[in-house]
């Protein structure tokens, strides 16, 4: 089972997507088992519920990984990430809009963008046991994601109290062009007011990449979103995303996925940014 919908109004600005998950009565194992999770440009909060910690892995011929507990932040990324799947899991999360990881979490985006940080290095070690103890007691995928709302909430209530709030306004006014085009950056840059490298300091601490990584992955992302369709062909795909030709496509797809083009749509994946791995890396001993 696999539930997902948006957060309650109040939560919308800091929060894009709940989602919870539960496998069947018997867990699968597949030993060695991998998949590649393509970046989103955003972070993520989750707390697993069920298996082993999280464990993920550097490089494709990694094969001891590295593992970060169950409660884990990930962020922003600008290229893919190896992730284990060798037993499936119950977990709960969700995927966080630009500027929220200050409010909610209480580090800024640069913080923790290009890796995956164990919660209690944030919230502290009992905010983060009392969260997923409460995710625990909850015993079906809905009543977790209600829990888990609230849990945000009282967050959030909590950095509004202080004065903290979500996007710059500078840095907002940009993301609507970088999202569905290619602007300049040099444009960006003087339409806000600022000097360039305030600009790019703001940006980047507000989104935690900087401008031109962003966009890259937004890039990305719309190529993701046509090539939804079997029946586009890729040099289509690369023009209508941005890009100069299906070379510079090609090279930026196995530069951000770890995959060729051509390769991601063989596999098939039922989520277009979680796809299996090629190979499976058994464990040295």
């Amino acid at each position: 089972m696999h539930l997902t919908r948006p957060p309650a109004p109040h939560l919308r600005p800091f929060v894009r997507l709940l989602w919870a998950s539960a496998p069947g009565d018997t867990p699968a194992e597949r030993p060695g088992a991998r998949e590649h999770v393509l970046p989103t440009g955003g972070m993520h909060l989750v707390f697993r519920l069920s298996g082993p910690p999280l464990k993920l892995f550097d490089r494709t011929d990694d094969a001891r990984g590295q593992t970060f507990g169950h409660a884990i932040i990930g962020g922003a990324r600008a290229a893919f990430y190896l992730r284990d799947l060798s037993v499936t899991t119950r977990s709960v999360g969700a995927q966080l809009q630009p500027g929220a990881a200050r409010a909610l979490l209480g580090a800024p985006e640069d913080a923790l963008a290009g890796q995956h940080t164990p919660l209690e290095a944030v919230w502290g070690e009992r905010q983060a046991a009392d969260a997923l103890e409460r995710l625990h007691e909850a015993d079906e995928p809905a009543l977790q994601l209600q829990v888990f709302e609230a849990l945000l909430t009282q967050r959030i209530a909590t950095s509004l109290r202080a004065g903290l709030h979500g996007l710059h306004p500078a840095v907002a006014a940009t993301l609507g062009p970088l999202t569905s085009s290619n602007p300049s950056i040099a444009a960006l840059v003087a339409d806000s007011g600022y000097s360039h490298r305030r600009f790019i300091a703001l940006f980047r601490g507000t989104i935690g990449l900087g401008p031109k990584e962003y966009a890259r992955v937004m890039r990305f992302d719309r190529a993701l979103a046509l090539a939804a369709d079997p029946a586009r062909n890729w040099i289509d795909i690369a023009l209508d995303a941005g890009y100069a030709d299906q070379a510079h496509l090609s090279r930026e797809f196995s530069a951000l996925a770890g995959m060729s083009p051509q390769a991601w749509r063989l596999a098939g994946a039922a989520s277009p940014r979680h796809v299996p791995a090629a190979g499976q890396i058994r464990s040295r001993r």
